[in-house]
């Protein structure tokens, strides 16, 4: 019988490191990113039920975005800082799952200066 071949890895804990076999859960996990803050993502699967903005329309801080229901409860997505929208990625009655990309946000500065120079 042939003996199965162990890949062993380096593991660092404060320090020190050790020799330790990875499991396959832990080797197929999804990897963490920073997440950007010019994304508005879903943090929960569910049905856009309104948008309340347009592309270009500059919002403040708290301003109402659309609402996602979930679980039979409507969630209202607010702005979490004043910045301009620079693009929509659903519509009404789109059922979007976990970390979709709602709306893309971009500063108030640089698109105040994008419309001055046209």
């Amino acid at each position: 019988m042939k003996k199965a071949e162990v890949e062993l890895v380096d593991f660092a804990v404060t320090a020190r490191k050790y020799k330790t076999l990875l499991s396959n859960k832990y080797k197929n996990r999804k990897v963490w990113n920073n997440p950007n803050p010019y994304e508005v993502q879903s943090s929960i699967p569910g049905t856009i039920i309104s948008i309340a903005i347009k592309e270009g329309d500059l919002v403040k801080e708290g301003d109402h975005l659309l609402i996602l229901e979930a679980m039979k409860m409507q969630n209202r997505i607010q702005m979490p800082f004043t910045a301009r929208i620079k693009k929509i990625c659903v519509a009404v009655g789109d059922r979007i799952p976990k970390d979709t990309l709602m709306i893309e946000l971009e500063p108030e500065s640089e698109a105040d200066e994008v419309q001055e120079n046209e």
